[in-house]
C-alpha cells in the first residue's frame, strides 16, 4: 500500500484533524485516509454499467429480472490503476 507524507500542515488544521478523528472513533490517520476515500470516491458519482443498464431499460430491452441478474453479478470492487513500471 502507498504511503503519503504531507507537509507544512497549519497548526489549526491538525488540531481540527485530530478533533474530528475523535468524534469518529479512530486515529488521525485513519480519519485522513477516510476522508481522502470520501474524496475521490463519492458515493452519487454516475457508473458506466448502471447506466448502460438503465438505457437498456427504457429501449425495452432488459426485463427488471434481467436487470436484477446483471446488478447481482456486477463486479463492485474498485479497478486496479495501470503501472507503467
Amino acid at each position: 500500500m502507498a504511503s503519503i507524507t504531507i507537509r507544512n500542515v497549519p497548526e489549526e488544521v491538525h488540531r481540527a484533524l485530530r478533533v474530528r478523528a475523535t468524534q469518529h472513533g479512530r486515529s488521525t490517520e485513519a480519519e485522513i485516509r477516510a476522508i481522502l476515500e470520501q474524496a475521490t470516491k463519492p458515493a452519487g458519482r454516475l457508473q458506466l454499467g448502471s447506466l448502460l443498464a438503465s438505457i437498456a431499460r427504457e429501449a425495452g430491452g432488459l426485463t427488471e429480472t434481467e436487470a436484477d441478474a446483471f446488478d447481482r453479478l456486477r463486479d463492485t470492487s474498485p479497478a486496479e490503476p495501470l503501472r507503467f513500471e
